[in-house]
């Protein structure tokens, strides 16, 4: 045998073993119930009377999330500014701020970002 085989084997051998290991170790001893039943951000799955989820927190997090990703977006254009031609650098940026303010003028129009309606 070649020791290419050899060493085939020896990974084999021991992910068997491994894997069995694992096995015998992850097994639940006990079934307890309260361990055994779904948990959603402390809502309680056995009771239906959740609390109401604010759809304005939601609207909010959505906004955050975009202007959030809009930093990032940002950010690697002004390192880009000195080693790209002006003209193309400027109607890039140009057009992300066109895009933001549309979104952001949509979302004032539709009353999205206030917190009483």
């Amino acid at each position: 045998m070649s020791i290419l085989m050899l060493n085939l084997l020896l990974i084999f051998f021991i992910c068997s073993i491994l894997f069995i290991l694992m096995k015998f170790i992850s097994t639940k001893m006990i079934n307890n119930i309260n361990k055994m039943s779904p948990f959603e951000c402390g809502f309680n799955p056995l009771n239906n009377n959740h609390a109401p989820f604010s759809i304005h927190f939601f609207i909010i997090s959505l906004l955050f999330l975009i202007f959030d990703v809009e930093i990032t977006l940002i950010l690697p254009m002004i390192l880009i500014f000195k080693k790209s031609n002006l003209m193309i650098w400027y109607f890039i940026c140009m057009y992300f701020m066109i895009i933001l303010m549309i979104s952001l003028f949509f979302e004032i129009k539709n009353n999205m970002i206030y917190w009483t309606n």
